[in-house]
């Protein structure tokens, strides 16, 4: 049974949606106040609430504010009952995070049919979070023990050998250890600094202050920049060929160390799902209103659906092909885009490559 709260300062209106909600199979609680609304609506946290918009002391919108602040009742359906539906106050409440109007008088079907809408359209939402959450736990759990311990696995195996062994080896094996030691604190290195780097740019997400000081941010010179990350990666890659660079020396509002991560995280994806001999090309433009970034590869491709679930520890087809890393880069580079008031695009077909496109206002606000 769906839980209503409604709040409302004239006692006739609160009995009349009462009732009518109750005939309905609906559990109505009543408050004749904002502030007790605001009380009743965190204790009792109902599926959707019913406010007036003009009552004494605390009215509907700082009521509504309230709640949206608070994590337990943030995303609660919230319908406005109001006699003046001006298109200033509607748009008001529209910007606090209110979910519809309902202007008084309402019939019983009008009032049908906003409770039913915005009940269903939470619980579609609702279902639709489960499963990204039931989808995320899923890659979580198939992906972090293995990306752990297998680096891990190396580095202790090597360095067993090494302890017990070392005044038996030739150079050359010890050698050969120290290179796959090294290699495997490298692979540690990197999964520790995306899921670091991913914490914190959601942080900075969250905080206006921090976004706006991010976006005063600019690589004067990004051409070189870009050209000895692309060239890193494709170093270690093995695949130092493949790589075309058409990069216009055009200032980017990004800093250096995020435009480096960004470009970083884009070529490896290009080159670890790409066949050697194919080409991956990076390209840096100026448009008439953004600067554009692009990273093309021949490889794998993603299908539509694939393409629209990008995220953190997201990687697709695992099971059929050896994946490296939490499926963080990818994420780290829309965010930051997004961030930076720019936007990511991925165009790709499956099977016939892919394009990962990046857009950013010249002066992102």
């Amino acid at each position: 049974m769906n839980k209503v709260l409604v709040i409302d300062d004239e006692t006739y209106v609160r009995e009349m949606v009462r009732l009518a909600l109750q005939q309905r199979g609906f559990e109505v609680i009543e408050a004749d106040s904002g502030a007790r609304g605001i009380e009743l609506a965190r204790t009792e946290l109902p599926d959707l609430i019913l406010c007036d918009v003009n009552m004494q002391g605390v009215d509907g919108y700082h009521t509504l504010s309230s709640l949206r602040d608070d994590p337990a009742t943030a995303s609660t359906p919230f319908i406005f009952i109001t006699g003046v539906a001006d298109h200033a106050g509607m748009r008001h409440g529209m910007e606090l995070g209110a979910d519809d109007y309902l202007p008084k008088p309402f019939s019983l079907e009008v009032l049908y049919a906003a409770v039913e809408t915005r009940l269903k359209k939470a619980h579609v939402l609702r279902r639709e979070a489960e499963t990204k959450l039931t989808r995320l736990r899923d890659n979580i759990s198939l992906m972090l023990p293995h990306e752990l311990r297998t680096p891990l696995n190396g580095i202790l195996a090597y360095g067993e050998f090494l302890a017990s062994d070392a005044a038996t080896l030739p150079t050359a094996e010890i050698s050969e250890m120290g290179q796959g030691i090294y290699d495997s604190g490298k692979r540690l290195e990197r999964l520790i600094e995306n899921f670091l780097i991913y914490a914190q740019i959601e942080l900075i997400g969250v905080d206006p202050q921090k976004v706006a000081l991010l976006r005063q941010k600019c690589t004067e010179h990004p051409a070189p920049l870009l050209e000895r990350h692309a060239r890193a990666q494709s170093q270690l890659a093995r695949r130092e060929a493949d790589l075309d660079l058409d990069l216009a020396d055009k200032p980017v509002p990004v800093s250096e160390d995020y435009l480096a991560k960004i470009v970083s995280e884009l070529v490896q994806n290009a080159f670890k799902f790409s066949k050697p001999g194919t080409r991956v090309q990076v390209t840096l433009a100026s448009l008439p209103d953004a600067i554009s970034l692009s990273v093309t590869d021949h490889g794998l491709g993603l299908s539509p659906e694939q393409a629209t679930q990008v995220g953190a520890y997201m990687q697709f087809d695992r099971k059929l092909q050896e994946q490296q890393g939490l499926g963080l880069g990818l994420a780290i580079a829309k965010r930051l885009t997004e961030l930076h008031g720019g936007t990511l695009r991925i165009q790709t077909k499956k099977d016939a490559g892919t394009t990962v496109v990046i857009k950013i206002p010249h002066f992102s606000k």
